[in-house]
């Protein structure tokens, strides 16, 4: 979480409801394709909602959806949307190592875009999905991309010779060991907010989903759209060297959750 007020003001104008350019562009698309068309009724558990805007375009197509964040900034955001137009969503502030929420297989699909690298205990927060996913349902998420963006300590290389074009490169140290770093983030006051992300490499990822009760369905790696591609400055590189990781797991029959 920021340690400036305001910070789920500007979070909640920049994703706006339809995400911001990078999301909407870069890591959403990746995100509905491992989704696949849910079913009308289908229930969804959102973890780190954020302003609810991908509960939202889930909502309108018929899913039924529960959020949750640990921001009270964000959370009174979704509600304000909700309270506009209803979709029947319902919102929780909640740490997303313990939400309040009764097990019981209660959900589908869960999902988590770009939130467990934000979540402390991120191995409480699957072990929470597990408790409120039904077997066999499914649990899809993206990160960063473990191998390529690690927080502050990675970086783009660009290498330029005469006469051939340039080949870009990415630098990364300190990939091995999980560790948290801070981000800052500048408001349109001028203030700078902080806030404290986790790096954990993928194997822990693959070791906790499966000691959780999921097994792994399948992986995509971002790729740019057309729209990303007019857009971001950044684009011929992202196309060589993918930064973020989507992730799709089923909570196999046989996890107690």
């Amino acid at each position: 979480m920021a340690d400036v007020s305001g910070f789920g003001e500007w979070y909640d104008a920049k994703q706006g409801d339809t995400g911001d350019p990078w999301h909407r562009t870069l890591i959403d698309p990746a995100l509905f394709r491992r989704l696949g068309d849910l079913a009308q009724g289908t229930r969804v558990l959102d973890i780190g909602c954020g302003n609810g805007y991908l509960a939202r375009r889930l909502a309108r197509g018929g899913a039924r959806i529960v959020g949750v964040d640990a921001s009270a900034e964000l959370i009174t955001a979704a509600r304000a949307y909700e309270a506009r137009e209803p979709l029947g969503i319902t919102y929780h502030q909640a740490d997303a190592a313990r939400v309040p929420l009764p097990g019981g297989s209660a959900f589908d699909v869960a999902i988590a875009n770009m939130s467990l690298l934000d979540i402390e205990d991120a191995r409480g927060a699957i072990g929470e999905v597990a408790r409120l996913v039904r077997p066999g349902g499914r649990f899809v998420f993206s990160i960063s991309h473990p191998c390529f963006d690690v927080d502050t300590r990675s970086a783009w290389v660009i290498e330029r010779t005469a006469g051939s074009p340039p080949q870009v490169f990415r630098k990364i140290t300190g990939y091995r060991e999980p560790h948290a770093d801070t981000y800052r983030w500048l408001l349109p006051d001028g203030r700078v907010a902080t806030t404290v992300g986790f790096h954990r490499p993928l194997e822990w990822y693959a070791h906790t989903l499966r000691a959780a009760g999921f097994v792994l369905l399948d992986l995509e790696e971002s790729r740019p759209t057309e729209e990303f591609e007019g857009r971001v400055v950044q684009r011929e590189w992202v196309a060589e060297i993918p930064m973020h990781l989507v992730v799709e797991a089923r909570r196999e029959p046989s996890s107690s959750g």
